[in-house]
């Protein structure tokens, strides 16, 4: 009785989410140690998954307050890692830029200025495969630059997937834009979507985090068919899409996956795919008590969860439905 008087955490929206050393490094950074950011992408050495998250976030407060990696480009200017960031700042430009609404809703201003900054990425990227030709990165950043104008740049898609994956097969950062730029809001179809996101699945180890795929690919093809311009209001007709039998024996068999190697880990991916499991648990009024677990480990951590958008106006109010729901 006493829990249904219980309220949800109050959401922490920080990009960082759990991963608390990336916190204080990228806040040193802002007050101008941009050394921190150096050492702290360079103690991640070759875990992928986890570098490309940090460079990620790092990239985001370069993109709003650029003066620290100024500072680092003029005392190291052959660093990798800094190529990687102006690539990353420019592509975080390039998304506020044109911003969130659909196509109809966008103006041929925002377009324009989308793809111009999306360019600039892509010739930072280009930079940084050139100090750095091992790292899968910067063949993430070159995907998401293609966005764009991706009707005429497929071939430069495609070309920067097959680096990436070369470099690292499961690399979830890369078979993420993937799956976007193969959704059908973008420049693919349902069906190229869902192979997109079931291949890398299917063929990746226990653990991976690219298992969970499946599970975005379910939220964008909810967002298209039912609602694209109305969320909430086409909450219902949404929910009723994952209640079918199928959905939610593919949900389990993602998570059962990737937890298949053990508790998988809070920092990196781990918090979203959390928020993207507990989402679709929701959606399909499914395993409340697993719901509940997961919702203890995110804690308050919401971060950025783009997948509460795809159903409701605000990702707090995504967030906090959720919770309600499971607790």
């Amino acid at each position: 009785m006493f829990g249904l008087f219980r309220k949800p955490p109050k959401p922490d929206t920080d990009y960082g989410q759990a991963d608390l050393e990336l916190r204080t490094a990228r806040d040193r950074a802002l007050d101008g140690d941009w050394a921190a950011a150096q050492n702290l992408i360079d103690a991640t050495g070759r875990d992928w998954e986890l570098r490309g998250r940090r460079l990620s976030v790092l990239g985001i407060a370069a993109g709003h307050s650029p003066d620290w990696l100024d500072a680092w480009e003029a005392a190291v200017p052959h660093d990798p890692t800094v190529s990687i960031l102006r690539a990353e700042a420019l592509m975080d430009q390039a998304g506020e830029a044109r911003g969130g609404a659909s196509a109809r809703n966008t103006s041929r201003e925002q377009f324009q200025e989308f793809d111009r900054l999306s360019n600039l990425a892509a010739r930072a990227s280009q930079r940084a495969v050139e100090l750095n030709p091992d790292d899968p990165y910067p063949w993430v950043t070159r995907i998401a630059s293609t966005l764009a104008d991706g009707h005429r740049q497929r071939d430069e898609f495609l070309a920067a997937m097959g680096e990436s994956v070369t470099r690292d097969p499961y690399n979830f950062e890369t078979h993420l834009m993937a799956v976007t730029f193969l959704c059908e809001k973008w420049y693919g179809s349902h069906e190229a979507m869902f192979a997109a996101a079931r291949e890398p699945a299917a063929a990746a180890p226990a653990g991976s985090s690219v298992t969970m795929l499946p599970l975005l690919a379910h939220f964008e093809y909810a967002l298209r068919e039912y609602g694209f311009d109305t969320r909430a209001e086409s909450l219902t007709a949404k929910a009723s899409y994952f209640r079918q039998p199928e959905v939610i024996r593919e949900i389990d068999a993602c998570a059962a996956k990737w937890c298949g190697a053990g508790e998988p880990r809070l920092i990196s991916r781990g918090i979203m795919l959390r928020h993207w499991l507990a989402l679709a648990n929701y959606l399909a009024d499914h395993d409340r008590q697993g719901t509940k677990a997961l919702l203890a480990q995110i804690g308050p951590y919401l971060g950025s969860t783009t997948a509460y958008g795809y159903f409701w106006m605000r990702q707090t109010e995504g967030f906090h439905t959720v919770w309600k729901w499971a607790n």
